[in-house]
């Protein structure tokens, strides 16, 4: 480019000499005038030559930059790509092994469904049967009820035992008999005695203490009947005492004591095949 303008500058200087030998002030000022515009065109030419290069330089700058960038982002992505594959087989498997589980867990809650509602029934027709069997001893105060899923048998003491003893009359003795019969025919019931007592308290009763002692002694009488007379396995009874603590009515009245005044035979069936659903 240098080269160029020189070239040109001297061809406009052999021009003016060839047409005339001797210039004239406004020629040459003229011809300065030129040059310098030539020059400052030059420079000019440069600068934005140079600041094109500049541009260019940094874009490309910028354009590796951002490749790098990409070539990070195309990394992370398949990464996750790869992660979000493996978290995708993992769920099924999870989701496939929850619904197995929750099958099972389905089929048992069946299972313990059908082991209650057969208990229900159990529970129903063994109070059916005690109802019929000791019907002639209603009026002496002897109630059947069933409650949470068991048959209770409710003797008052004066259907059982003398005042103030622990020994079964004959009354009482032929009401257990008629109850061991239905017993005997219920293999898988559970049969516990209770003995309880109103707020009065004992006096002259030799080796009696208390009421504690009273209710005891009352319901193991009741058991040995039941387990010596009438042969009910002995391996489902228990004997126990509540004394006066948990009556049925006011101990403010004579009815009312006389109804705690009682023998509770609770009957429960056997639950061993829901106790191993359960433990499964």
């Amino acid at each position: 480019m240098r080269k160029l303008n020189f070239l040109l500058f001297a061809f406009i200087i052999v021009s003016a000499l060839s047409s005339c030998v001797v210039l004239s002030t406004k020629k040459y000022k003229s011809l300065l005038a030129q040059q310098d515009s030539l020059n400052m065109g030059w420079k000019g030419a440069q600068s934005a030559n140079e600041t094109l290069e500049q541009r260019i330089s940094r874009l490309r700058t910028d354009t590796a930059k951002l490749h790098s960038e990409l070539n990070d982002l195309k990394s992370r992505y398949a990464e996750l790509d790869a992660n979000y594959s493996k978290l995708r087989t993992n769920s099924s498997s999870e989701i496939n092994k929850l619904t197995g589980d929750l099958a099972k867990r389905e089929q048992r809650l069946k299972e313990v469904e059908e082991v209650l509602r057969k208990r229900d029934e159990a529970t129903n027709q063994l109070k059916a049967k005690l109802q019929e069997a000791l019907l002639g001893f209603a009026k002496s105060g002897l109630t059947v009820e069933m409650k949470d899923g068991k048959v209770y048998v409710s003797l008052t003491d004066k259907l059982l035992f003398p005042s103030a003893s622990i020994i079964i009359d004959e009354k009482g003795k032929q009401a257990l008999a008629e109850l061991a019969k239905v017993l005997k025919q219920q293999p898988d019931i559970n049969i516990a005695v209770e003995g309880h007592t109103d707020t009065q308290k004992i006096s002259n009763l030799g080796q009696i203490k208390d009421n504690w002692d009273l209710s005891v002694l009352r319901a193991t009488s009741v058991v040995r009947f039941l387990t010596e007379e009438q042969k009910v396995e002995s391996v489902r009874m228990t004997a126990t005492g509540k004394g006066q603590y948990q009556p049925l009515a006011d101990n403010a009245t004579a009815e009312g004591r006389s109804r705690n005044r009682r023998i509770e035979i609770v009957l429960s069936p056997k639950l061993d095949e829901l106790y191993n659903l359960i433990k499964q």
